[in-house]
């Protein structure tokens, strides 16, 4: 198996939806891509092949914003995985490089939404979360709020009814990341809000208050994979980060079986992925330094937490009082800011993950970085289901 290497990342800032200038797909595909190559600093021509995420997006969007970069022939291949989808794009395009088929691939996820809560395309066929929903209106009954905050808001409720966890706890997590997203200037929110600011916005369903939410949002993250050789004969060794693990895990019989909201939402998922991880690159939580995980809502962070292995379960509560997860503790988490405060446009999500812990492993990441990041972790997770778990390592 070939070592894979990301040479090269590039991103979009994040922006609402619907903003004027308004801004097309095919723009942000070619600002994050031109941002990546020039990182890397090869010619789309050194490209191989592509795999490109979005959501929402007719059958060949990915050729259609590649074609920005240029018309070099090479396979392109669209993916959608829900919220998962950059990541996605990023695990088929490192298994083409760790398998030999190709020493050189961009990984490129965008997205252009809709404004306001995310709702149905399609009236028409059974929707894809269907049987998750019926799981959970066996525990709670479903109301009128937005679907996604409803099952990760019932899962935090699950929480606090098992072990304890206080409505604060929840509201701590979003203090935490739009504090940190106050130095990132791709994030779509940079406004610093007082934990009585969060907890008092907009309920939108108990116990989460819209402060507590990712928004919906436009933008494009990339990143350029490479091999070994490829690094050597493009003397780009200064600027490699090492994929060490990564690991696809989709739903399993937990997850309806369980009769639980937190296995609902994908907890399972991630603990499975997070522990082949580590088993795979030979390292645990505790060797760590910097997260970015998918904070689609407070409670996810929280839930997420105990599913990598940072605390045992019940402990994410805690974990979050003791300040372990930012500037000075254990842990950064969530340095960029998170999908709560830097934004969550879905196809871009997990590239934009990927493009943070890469300046961080660089020490590129300005009033964010981490004091000597060696050892990251990704997680990236979508409803349907899948969580895509990754381990980078300075090289």
């Amino acid at each position: 198996m070939n070592k894979v290497y990301v040479v090269g990342v590039g991103m979009t800032p994040f922006r609402k939806p619907g903003r004027l200038p308004e801004i097309d797909y095919p723009e942000i595909v070619r600002e994050a891509g031109q941002k990546a190559l020039a990182d890397a600093a090869i010619p789309y021509s050194a490209i191989q092949q592509a795999v490109v995420g979005y959501v929402y997006g007719d059958s060949t969007c990915g050729q259609r914003g590649l074609y920005e970069l240029g018309l070099t022939g090479i396979p392109i291949s669209n993916v959608n995985n829900n919220c998962s989808t950059g990541s996605t794009a990023l695990f088929l395009a490192r298994q083409l490089v760790q398998g030999g088929i190709a020493d050189c691939v961009l990984a490129l996820g965008f997205e252009k939404m809709q404004p306001g809560s995310l709702t149905a395309q399609f009236g028409d066929r059974e929707q894809p979360l269907m049987r998750h929903l019926a799981a959970l209106s066996e525990l709670y009954e479903l109301t009128a709020a937005p679907m996604a905050a409803q099952m990760f808001a019932d899962a935090g409720r699950e929480h606090m009814a098992k072990f304890g966890t206080t409505v604060e706890q929840f509201a701590r997590i979003a203090e935490k990341n739009h504090r940190h997203s106050a130095n990132n200037p791709y994030a779509q929110f940079q406004t610093v809000y007082s934990l009585s600011e969060i907890l008092e916005s907009m309920l939108i369903h108990e116990p989460l208050t819209k402060l507590q939410c990712s928004p919906t949002s436009d933008g494009a993250a990339a990143a350029v994979l490479a091999s070994e050789r490829f690094v050597d004969e493009h003397g780009l060794g200064d600027r490699a980060v090492l994929i060490a693990a990564q690991e696809m895990v989709t739903d399993t019989p937990a997850t309806f079986e369980d009769r639980s909201a937190i296995s609902i939402v994908g907890a399972e998922m991630t603990r499975l992925a997070a522990h082949r991880v580590y088993d795979k690159a030979g390292l645990g939580p505790q060797d760590v330094d910097v997260i970015e995980l998918h904070d689609c809502f407070s409670t996810n962070e929280l839930i997420t937490y105990e599913a990598l292995g940072l605390c045992e379960p019940g402990q994410g509560g805690t974990l979050i009082d003791s300040g372990a997860t930012t500037y000075g503790g254990k842990w950064v988490v969530n340095p960029s800011g998170g999908l709560i405060s830097k934004g969550h446009p879905l196809g871009a999500t997990g590239l934009a993950q990927c493009t943070e812990l890469t300046w961080q492993l660089r020490g590129g990441a300005e009033a964010r970085q981490v004091t000597g990041a060696r050892v990251a972790l990704q997680h990236n997770i979508g409803l349907g289901g899948a969580a895509v778990v990754t381990m980078y390592t300075k090289a």
